[in-house]
């Protein structure tokens, strides 16, 4: 008797998948996807490897399925019925249509989800960084809803500004700054290569101004730069500075081995007026 169970179950089986349904997913570009059938899990490889969005997917057999239709917005909200809602700010887009994004209430979310952190949500269709969206969390995976159209643009804008003045996060600073947004903004200067290298420029020339000089360019080093750099007359010099301090690892000049006892700010001044 149980052998013969047993191959009724297989038989029941192997029906149930020579005749599995079409079903609704979330597809990221050259992912699985994955969905439940009858109670059981199954993993497929799409068949169009570049689409990314909501989709209608026929399963051509146990482990690969082809794309049939873009998913319409309804069947996207009957997903999300079961879902958990979270308020997000956008901070970088990583890859594709998945961005880093940071909660706007830090206190909600731990208090609902056991934890406060930076998420990657999927599907993002629309915004631009700082926005705020609705996610909504499938197990532990968040994916974009909308553009949250009750919340205030101005903070965002106001984010978008400064972010493309390279304003320091330290230096951040407008009226209803929450330290929510900071960290949003923190990520985001933290992904972008451009926003680091215009810190330091303006750092390095800041200095080089004060003491009446001027950068011509830097390279970085690791622990330090090397700084090409003008005296208030045009005489040009190259110097091995520390990130950490601006202290003088190397003048480029003779200065009986007291480089270490000037910051790039004083230099200047030692170089113009030392003798030849």
């Amino acid at each position: 008797m149980t052998q013969f169970n047993i191959q009724d179950l297989l038989r029941s089986i192997a029906h149930q998948e020579s005749n599995l349904p079409p079903f609704l997913a979330p597809c990221l570009k050259s992912s699985q996807i994955r969905t439940r059938i009858q109670g059981m899990i199954y993993t497929f490889t799409p068949k169009d490897r570049n689409f990314e969005g909501w989709g209608i997917f026929q399963p051509v057999d146990t482990k690969v399925a082809m794309l049939t239709k873009t998913a319409e917005l309804w069947q996207v909200d009957a997903y999300f019925k079961n879902a958990r809602t979270l308020r997000l700010r956008l901070s970088h887009r990583l890859k594709n249509q998945t961005w880093l994004a940071y909660p706007v209430n830090e206190s909600d979310m731990r208090q609902r989800f056991g934890t406060a952190k930076p998420i990657a949500l999927h599907l993002v269709t629309e915004g631009n960084p700082f926005d705020v969206v609705v996610a909504q969390s499938i197990g532990k995976v968040f994916y974009f809803e909308t553009i949250d159209r009750l919340s205030d643009p101005i903070a965002a804008e106001q984010l978008q500004t400064q972010f493309a003045n390279h304003t320091p996060v330290e230096k951040l600073a407008f009226s209803g700054l929450t330290p929510e947004m900071r960290s949003a903004y923190h990520l985001a200067s933290q992904q972008t290569q451009d926003f680091s290298t215009k810190q330091d420029e303006r750092r390095l020339r800041s200095a080089l101004q004060t003491g009446g000089g001027s950068l011509d360019r830097f390279q970085d080093k690791g622990d330090f730069w090397t700084v090409e750099w003008r005296t208030g007359d045009g005489e040009e010099h190259t110097s091995a500075i520390s990130k950490q301090d601006l202290t003088v690892m190397n003048a480029g000049i003779c200065l009986d081995d007291l480089d270490e006892d000037f910051d790039l700010q004083s230099l200047v001044g030692v170089v113009e007026q030392r003798e030849y």
